[in-house]
């Protein structure tokens, strides 16, 4: 799971050293060739508040709680326990649709893209939290330091976009992701995303919260409890909401479902005029697919 905002508002991340930064060295072959993964462009938009305490100590742990909180006070808890767990029988339910090489948007620590590979299929995992790419790749996964905002290995070419676990919430505006998601996509390829299980369409600036302020005794240190305390934009959207959205930008409804309480939908790819930017960034292998490699380093 992330979120984004943009990088002006953020603090510059503390500098990691080759052996612990999850992004140092990563590569993706497209057109069977062995490409460094470029940084982020500057100025692209970057996230924050994922990659602090207390997201990333739930992950390391691998259990909450962990929430997001309104300004009125509601939380909506995060499932940091099953993220954690293997992939599930609703996880399963959407796995088994997915076509071609599979970008895992928001990829937290790593079970569908670890699952993707044992079903093979050539995945990636895509997160703003060096926490969750370290446990991904801990589970034998390709994952890279990324926002889904930023430049992407095979950019109009992937296969499948998954945005499950409430990724659909990403940037507070699902019309923006939706139009981000195109850009990712191969011609007819699928979207498939995880729906509020309620009827809702709402725009809100939340933070995170594991309902603690430290240790018993001990406060959490300054830039911990900053970048916790830190709104951020975020969207809930049940499936209604989201297929009117997706009719807005020329997305077809492939299928529908629930699962173990989940609700789900699957989009298939609106025919139109790629932006000039991802025209230009994929020119080189436009009628190729991306590959991502299993001899990646960890």
């Amino acid at each position: 799971m992330s979120t984004t905002v943009p990088s002006s508002e953020l603090a510059a991340p503390a500098s990691c050293g080759p052996a612990d930064s999850p992004d140092t060295h990563h590569e993706a072959a497209v057109d069977g060739a062995y490409s460094s993964d470029a940084p982020a462009r500057a100025g692209a938009i970057r996230t924050a508040p994922w990659g602090a305490d207390p997201y990333a100590n739930a992950l390391r742990t691998g259990r909450g709680p962990l929430f997001l909180r309104r300004s009125d006070g509601w939380l909506l808890p995060l499932d940091v326990e099953r993220w954690c767990s293997d992939a599930g029988s609703a996880d399963l339910s959407a796995l088994h649709r997915c076509e071609g090489p599979v970008l895992d948007i928001g990829c937290g620590p790593g079970r569908l893209v670890a699952e993707l590979a044992s079903l093979g299929h050539r995945a990636l995992g895509i997160d703003v939290s060096e926490a969750a790419v370290a446990r991904t790749r801990g589970l034998g996964g390709a994952a890279l330091l990324r926002s889904v905002f930023d430049p992407l290995p095979g950019e109009g070419r992937w296969g499948t976009l998954l945005l499950l676990d409430g990724n659909i919430g990403i940037g507070g505006d699902p019309a923006a992701l939706l139009d981000r998601a195109a850009d990712l996509l191969g011609a007819g390829g699928l979207l498939i995303a995880e729906t509020a299980p309620v009827d809702v369409d709402e725009r809100v600036r939340v933070r995170l919260d594991d309902g603690r302020s430290g240790p018993p005794g001990e406060a959490a240190p300054t830039a911990v409890r900053e970048a916790a305390a830190e709104p951020f934009p975020w969207a809930r959207i049940g499936t209604p909401a989201l297929l009117r959205h997706a009719r807005a930008g020329g997305w077809r409804t492939a299928d529908q479902w629930g699962a173990e309480g989940r609700t789900f939908v699957s989009l298939r790819r609106p025919v139109r005029e790629r932006s000039a930017r991802t025209s230009s960034q994929s020119a080189e292998s436009a009628n190729s697919v991306p590959v991502i490699s299993s001899q990646l380093p960890k």
